[in-house]
């Protein structure tokens, strides 16, 4: 077949070939999809998740009740005045003047309402050197962290003017602005810095400012529209700035990824002697079909997160899928339209002391050319090598343990509010975050109905779930009452999870659940955690069953294999254990945790494991299929097994590294942030993404495939009849020699 008549087929290869004859219709079409998606989106403003909507269990019976009772909950900030020495107590005078200074100065703010005295409310703490004074905010609790500030700056001034006595104000609003000062902007920069050193990697890679560019407009256009279609979306599926930074970092990834591929194969063709349309037509059918095979996996694996019932991960889920499907149809359409139009001047913007490396004939990575000698000479031992050191680092993952992380976890000493957090705990255990149980009954006054009251209230304390102060709070009108109950426990989220339980299923039957007709959802913090940690644990078997078995079956379609689908879910699994381990080694048992500037918190944060799994097994994706297909093509063009799997691994080892050193800088930006949580995934994720791109591709799969030899492409005659998803190109005549003094690029 002559050079430049390749006959190919299949959906990557039709799209791309078309755009390939119609350039500027398909950059045109592209643009004005980004455009009207971006506009459209715009118009129709984005609808976020409440607090509410996230909330499971009791905490969501609890927050129907208010929202039906039309009760509006403000935001509640509390004021620690405490002795600095033994000798001060709350009874001497000069105490007294900075508490009524404290109660003087939030007043005259014009901000707050309710304002009360410890001396009123008894909340003084046993040593007598802890007092509270408590108010509620103006307004709407969820914006009132834009309001806190002249409150925050009143008790400073109070400060001030008792040197002797610490005065330091804590609550939902002064969180929520500790949050946003410390950790937003935070965040916004390492969303910022991802693309320059994603272009400056590239840049490494092609020695080539338009060709590092291309991967980096695909991921940005794609990132654009898919924030248009966000907000179209949200009025069904409500979002979150969360889902929108996931999205951000999981566009970012695949966009740039899917580029490489594509481009990486153009290059290879047209420096082994392809012209510029050969080339591109045999890129769409290989390196395009990879694409859409990678693209649907991982659009399959963030879909999981649509099973957990929790709309926090359902916003993230289908945020991340719409992402990587605008990316990937990007790179099977305007892709292609733009490597035609550009031809030669890819090349152009050469970084003059940037020098592609010369690598063995067609485009082979020296390095792994020589880590595949050995592997591919003893297999068996390279298996058990590399699978054992795996096992090995995936082993402290037995022992995890899960947890909402408190505020001294999640920022350490870092920030002033948790000292405060910490010093109001010791001295009113439980106090910042007690638990609200939310009574409602026909008749909130009825004499049964307050004797009930009465009893939980006096058996919360007595069973030793809260040391007190309980207080009751009634709405007549609506015929509901909330009671504060603080915690034993405090900030320790075991110990007040089990006075919580004791609360629920001791104190609540015995007093509440004898009154007909009354409903006492138990709600607060630790309650939400404590529902949301169930609602994700019930969710785990059913998003795992789900990922796995539909990842198999695209597998099992695509390459028409059962041992390539089953191997590449066993090697995949072992890829996320292993990164599993790093986070429990690091981040729960504290091992090397200084060295990448974490601490060891005992634990790792509930809803990471879940998420991890989900974005690395679609992620790891985009490795494996990229190199399975190429150690396939290779084989349907008539090497042997060992050879196909040598020629695939080391050929495609270029732009797999470049792709992995992007997503592991990207990732590692998010582990240089100041919460451990964020700690936690960006190691997590690097981690995950260096084992992939190494050990697992270039030592355990060619090894597998090795002692599998021709078993690799088994299919039971029973699954012929599967429908045929291959769409590979027919074989190719004889290649001419490259050209001298032809360079491989990535």
């Amino acid at each position: 077949m002559a050079n430049g008549e390749i006959r190919v087929r299949g959906i990557a290869a039709r799209a791309g070939g078309w755009s390939a004859r119609h350039r500027w219709a398909a950059v045109g079409i592209w643009v004005l999809f980004v455009v009207l998606a971006m506009g459209i989106g715009s118009a129709a403003g984005r609808v976020d998740l409440k607090e509410d909507d996230q909330l499971k269990g009791e905490t969501h019976t609890a927050a129907q009740i208010i929202k039906d009772a039309d009760i509006t909950e403000p935001a509640s900030e509390t004021v620690l005045i405490q002795a600095k020495d033994a000798n001060t107590t709350a009874t001497d005078a000069e105490f007294r003047g900075a508490v009524a200074a404290v109660v003087k100065a939030v007043e005259g703010t014009g901000k707050v309402t309710d304002v009360t005295s410890p001396y009123d409310t008894k909340t003084i703490s046993k040593d007598g050197r802890s007092a509270l004074v408590q108010f509620d905010l103006r307004g709407d609790a969820e914006t009132a962290g834009d309001r806190v500030e002249p409150v925050l700056n009143a008790v400073k001034g109070v400060q001030k003017d008792h040197a002797e006595l610490r005065i330091e104000e804590i609550g939902g609003a002064s969180m929520q602005k500790t949050f946003s000062d410390a950790f937003g902007d935070d965040f916004k920069k390492a969303e910022y810095s991802a693309v320059p050193v994603a272009l400056g990697i590239l840049l490494i890679a092609f020695g080539a400012l338009v060709a590092a560019l291309l991967p980096v407009a695909l991921a940005i256009t794609a990132i654009m529209a898919t924030m248009g279609l966000m907000g179209i979306v949200s009025h069904l599926q409500p979002m979150s700035d969360t889902a929108n930074s996931v999205m951000l970092l999981v566009g970012l990834a695949v966009g740039v990824d899917y580029c490489l591929f594509y481009l990486r194969r153009e290059r290879e063709e047209r420096e082994a002697g392809r012209d510029a349309d050969a080339a591109l037509r045999i890129a769409a059918a290989t390196s395009g079909r990879a694409i859409i095979v990678s693209g649907v996996t991982v659009c399959v694996a963030m879909a999981g997160m649509l099973f957990t019932g929790l709309a926090g991960f359902e916003a993230m889920g289908l945020a991340s899928l719409m992402v990587v499907a605008v990316a990937m149809v990007g790179s099977v359409t305007v892709l292609p339209a733009l490597l035609s139009l550009l031809g030669e001047r890819v090349e152009k913007g050469r970084i003059p002391f940037l020098r592609r490396r010369r690598r063995k004939g067609n485009g082979e990575s020296r390095l792994w050319t020589a880590v595949l000698r050995g592997v591919l000479a003893k297999p068996a031992l390279s298996v058990v090598l590399a699978a054992g050191a795996l096992l090995a680092v995936a082993a402290p993952a037995v022992g995890m343990k899960t947890q909402n992380l408190t505020l001294d976890q999640e920022f350490g000493n870092s920030l002033p509010i948790v000292g405060t957090y910490n010093r109001v705990n010791d001295a009113f255990p439980g106090g910042s975050d007690p638990a609200e149980v939310v009574v409602t009954a026909k008749d909130i006054n009825a004499p049964e109905v307050r004797d009930a009251l009465a009893d939980f209230k006096a058996q919360a304390v007595s069973s030793g779930a809260s040391r007190g102060p309980v207080e009751i709070k009634l709405h007549d009108a609506q015929n509901v009452a909330f009671v504060y109950v603080p915690l034993v426990g405090g900030s320790d989220q075991d110990k007040a999870g089990a006075s919580l339980e004791k609360l629920r299923d001791e104190v609540r039957p015995a007093t509440l659940g004898k009154v007909d007709g009354i409903q006492a959802p138990i709600t607060g913090q630790v309650a939400g955690s404590h529902d949301f940690n169930d609602q994700l644990i019930g969710s785990v078997v059913p998003v795992f069953a789900f990922v796995v078995v539909f990842a198999f079956l695209l597998m099992l379609l695509s390459f028409r294999s059962l041992t390539v689908a089953i191997t590449s879910i066993a090697l995949n699994l072992l890829s996320v254990g292993a990164a599993y381990g790093i986070l429990v080694a690091v981040f729960q048992h504290g091992w090397g945790a200084s060295l990448v500037g974490a601490e060891g918190v005992g634990a790792i944060v509930t809803w990471l494991p879940l998420f991890l799994f989900v974005i690395l097994f679609g992620l790891s994706m985009d490795y494996h299929v990229f190199v399975v297909s190429r150690i396939r093509e290779a084989r349907l063009r008539g090497r042997s097994t060992k050879e196909a799997i040598r020629h695939g691994v080391v050929t495609t080892a270029g732009v797999v590294t470049s792709a992995a050193i992007i997503m592991v800088a990207v990732f590692a930006i998010f582990g240089t942030l100041s919460m451990q949580s964020m700690k936690q995934m960006g190691v997590g994720l690097s981690a995950a993404v260096l084992i992939d791109a190494t050990i697992i591709r270039g030592v355990l799969l060619p090894a597998v495939m090795a002692l599998l030899g021709e078993r690799n492409w088994y299919l039971p005659k029973w699954l012929n009849r599967l429908p045929d998803l291959t769409h590979d190109e027919a074989p190719e005549a004889a290649l001419p020699p490259a050209r001298e003094g032809e360079r491989a690029g990535v």
